[in-house]
């Protein structure tokens, strides 16, 4: 970020004395009512003021969400300082997947051999998995996202921060809140609550939301150089997907979910609170781009210097996937097998795959009949128009989620509460996408995905010596069950994964944190949460064309391989399955070790902390705390690993923070500010290598920044908010095998080492939204609001590949609304990204495929909003 453009936003606050994460108030304050208002928050498992709570913490109320145009949880990601939230994730396919990222601590995958580094709750309940918790926010009373380790109040992997969705109560009387909203790509969404008190004591709810929307990417016919030989290519449908269904336009949506809510108060010390919720989204894929073609990057396959029988080179005189597709329908038989490759580009499939098996496509191009060639893959396939693709393989993201959650609350005395939270959670969900941006099958993944987790809460709060310590302690029970089955095709079927994996994970602690206040002036915060967690993984990848067997001369060309057969590297009585480290023989293509792998990881995540009070309106605050995140094992894998799990180590972070929160003005002006300093090691990101998105831990870094939030109310009916951010990580340490797989390539990625940065982490973020309200003669009143967004270039992804290199971006959204006299209906009329700024969101690089791929952010656009309050 250059000194001009700090000075720019730091001059825009100034003159707005503004910046915060006030967009918690209840509604907006109206004309006439006098500075903003308090914001109430249970950031430590009780409600307090906001400014009371020694924790970074950035709020976002139901009102500030539907006026900003928040339709999910990862657009409040431009709101926020330090905070990157992506609906998406590399080959995810789906945006109902958050990738979310504060302070540079995150995850950037949705497998279920990662946990996330932000833990989501709703209304107190963990969400396991990132699949489905880019949640649509209906009926919710705020969004509160808590920044650095929180693992000493909301557990387990929350080593980068927690973002706490906490639903709306039913009313206490009948009423209905509801709004339908009209947009471009045909979007249109209805959202309706009604309260339905039955009782003095007893009051429910009940929420619908529906929304569909056209894609915003068409997929387009071929129509360049070879096209008229697109048919001859290997259609999607002849290879192993969780689904076959494709579509015309990429990046639709469409969606329904309902929450109930209940609560039952039978006595002055009882208090229950029941819920169930139900969601179903059925839409196309993730809009997913062709970036780059690399077919031409040397490789080891069929190159010049090929060892004796195989068609395998050291040197990297050879090409990967991509060329050696080219290679094999572009080459004489008699060059073919100068390079010793005649079963490589052989009929793919083996025996051990009936019905599957496919045609040889050697030397289509140059033999003697024209009428069978094929379409080599190569830069044919950018399409100049980012709204566009050449795609025609698989895409689709179908989820199904639902949960049930009671919250018992008991008095015991008037100081002390006992609180139980049980949770249930389940989902299914099944996403696929075409990578390559061709008609031919050159990267086309998808998957299949079952969960179910359970999870107990029980917490004890209460209060003693006059009010001077509070106290909240407790234990916590969570088990995880799931299964996650990988198909991926490379290079019309060279290579193709079939991957089944099985997860269980059981966790129990216990926590507590006192806080002492002995005097008004001074005050003191000790907690600590002692975890223990047990995982079991099977993996039973396949790679169901034998390539290594073909590699290493075990195949003959119909692609029948000799798993039993003389390994020709070995000597005498080696087989090829135990030359190549196949752990099986009776499974052959099976690459993963059989039998159920088990850790277990037991960790102590301490925080300390001192408050100085010098006033009501002032809180100075110093904090230290430690996050952890569990290992687990690498499950994505294409090369036979013998009789080793490959796995990965536990995450750590170490916390020390500094802040100030100050209400000035008489309320006028709201003024919050921390800075930071952490000590990350073990960092697990995923690292390509070869053609496998694997886990690893690639090392350690050092991360340190500011943030500066505040709100201003200058004049009547004018409220201002911003945000600026400030983040500098660094790699202190780097991993060999991160060095060695993520390794600068010039011209295609920037590689990663010692000094180089986070991805997902902007160094500098800024955030402006001036809000008015008028109120006319009659009553009624106009709501003008706007929000402009800065955010500075970052890495997309550990190697830092150019093509997935997000830009610095300035966005612009804006609103106007008519409030009716007696507020019981709204108009509201806006667009979001004014400037119609585009750059890539996600994406992923697989040099060893040929190509990088990548998702943009959406076009600009506009809604009208009809909203009915009675």
């Amino acid at each position: 970020m250059s000194v001009t453009r700090v000075s720019t936003c730091a001059l825009a606050l100034c003159l707005a004395f503004a910046v915060t994460p006030a967009w918690a108030q209840e509604a907006p304050p109206a004309p006439e009512t006098e500075g903003l208002q308090e914001i109430v928050v249970t950031a430590q498992r009780r409600s307090e003021s906001l400014q009371d709570v020694p924790i970074a913490i950035s709020v976002f109320s139901a009102e500030a969400i539907t006026e900003q145009g928040v339709g999910n949880l990862a657009s409040l990601s431009r709101l926020t300082p330090n905070v990157n939230l992506d609906g998406g994730t590399p080959f995810s396919g789906s945006t109902a997947v958050i990738s979310a990222t504060i302070r540079g601590i995150g995850s950037d995958d949705f497998a279920f051999n990662i946990d996330p580094g932000v833990g989501i709750y709703l209304d107190g309940i963990y969400l396991a998995r990132t699949v489905g918790a880019n949640l649509d926010l209906p009926d919710v009373e705020r969004v509160e996202i808590l920044k650095g380790p929180q693992g000493t109040l909301f557990g387990r992997n929350t080593i980068g921060g927690a973002i706490s969705i906490v639903t709306r109560e039913p009313g206490r009387n009948f009423g209905f809140t509801g709004d339908i909203t009209a947009g471009s790509f045909n979007y249109l969404r209805f959202r309706g609550t009604v309260d339905l008190p039955l009782a003095d004591n007893f009051r429910t709810s009940l929420t619908v939301s529906s929304s569909n929307r056209d894609g915003f990417l068409r997929r387009v016919p071929f129509n360049g150089e070879g096209a008229r030989f697109a048919s001859n290519s290997d259609n999607f449908l002849n290879f192993n997907h969780s689904s076959y269904r494709s579509a015309e336009r990429e990046g639709g949506e469409g969606s329904f979910s309902m929450r109930g809510r209940a609560i039952w108060e039978p006595s002055d010390r009882w208090r229950i609170s029941l819920s169930g919720d139900y969601m179903h989204s059925d839409n196309s894929g993730q809009a997913s781009k062709l970036l780059g073609t690399f077919e031409n990057i040397p490789g080891p396959f069929g190159g010049t210097a090929n060892l004796p029988g195989t068609a395998f080179s050291p040197a990297n005189t050879g090409f990967l996937f991509g060329g050696l597709y080219n290679f094999c329908i572009g080459s004489t038989p008699a060059q073919i097998a100068a390079r010793n490759a005649q079963a490589l580009c052989g009929a793919r499939g083996t025996q051990f795959l009936p019905g599957r098996r496919l045609t040889s496509f050697a030397s289509v191009n140059v033999d003697a009949d024209p009428t069978n060639n094929r379409i080599p893959f190569d830069s044919r396939f950018l399409n100049p128009n980012i709204d566009q693709s050449f795609s025609t393989g698989p895409s689709f993201s179908k989820l199904t989620a639902w949960g049930l959650a009671g919250t018992l609350e008991f008095d015991l005395t008037d100081n002390i509460q006992i609180k139980s939270i049980t949770g249930y959670r389940k989902t299914a969900w099944k996403a696929g996408g075409d990578y390559d941006g061709s008609p031919l099958s050159i990267l086309e993944i998808s998957f299949e995905q079952n969960q179910w987790q359970f999870s107990q809460e029980l917490q004890l709060l209460g209060s003693a010596l006059d009010d001077t310590l509070t106290f909240v302690g407790g234990a916590y029970y969570f088990e995880e069950k799931g299964d996650l089955h990988d198909f991926v095709t490379f290079n019309e079927g060279l290579v193709q994964v079939d991957g089944p994996n099985d997860f269980d994970t059981s966790n129990y602690a216990f926590f507590g944190q006192i806080d002492y206040r002995p005097i008004d002036l001074i005050s003191f915060t000790l907690g600590g949460r002692y975890t223990n967690e047990t995982k079991e993984f099977e993996g039973g990848q396949k790679e169901l064309n034998g390539f290594n067997y073909r590699l290493f001369g075990c195949s003959a060309p119909d692609g029948t391989i000799t798993p039993l057969g003389q390994f020709p590297l070995a000597p005498p009585g080696v087989p090829c399955f135990a030359g190549l480290s196949f752990p099986s023989a009776a499974e052959p293509t099976r690459v993963y070790v059989p039998g159920v792998n088990r850790a277990k990881f037991n960790n102590f995540a301490p925080r300390a902390g001192i408050q100085i009070h010098p006033s009501e309106d002032l809180l100075v605050f110093a904090s230290w705390s430690r996050g952890y995140k569990t290992g687990g094992w690498t499950t994505r894998l294409t090369n036979p690993q013998g009789n080793v799990a490959p796995d990965f180590g536990p995450e750590e972070a170490e916390t020390f923070e500094a802040g100030v929160k100050a209400t000035l003005l008489d309320r006028r002006l709201q003024v919050n500010a921390s800075v930071f300093t952490t000590d990350y090691t073990g960092v697990q990101l995923n690292i390509q290598v070869g053609t496998s998105p694997t886990i690893d831990n690639a090392g350690d870094a050092r991360i340190r920044g500011f943030e500066l939030e505040v709100a201003a109310q200058p004049v009547r009916g004018l409220t201002i908010t911003g945000a600026l951010g400030y983040l500098d990580t660094a790699y202190t340490s780097v991993e060999a095998a991160a060095l060695v797989n993520s390794a600068a390539i010039p011209g295609i990625q920037r590689g990663i080492g010692v000094g180089a940065p986070l991805p997902k982490s902007a160094e500098w973020k800024f955030n402006l939204s001036p809000r008015y309200e008028y109120t006319l003669p009659s009553g009624a009143q106009i709501v003008v609001l706007g929000d402009w967004s800065y955010a500075s270039a970052f890495r997309n992804d550990i190697a830092g590949t150019e093509l997935l290199f997000r830009p610095s971006t300035d966005v612009f959204n804006a609103s106007i609304q008519y409030v009716a006299p007696d507020e019981n209906w709204n108009l509201t009329l806006g667009g979001t990204n004014l400037s119609d700024e585009r750059f890539i969101t996600t994406g992923g690089p697989n040099l060893s495929a040929g190509l990088v791929f990548g998702s943009y952010n959406r076009p600009r656009e506009w809604y009208l909003r009809l909203g009915v309050k009675f």
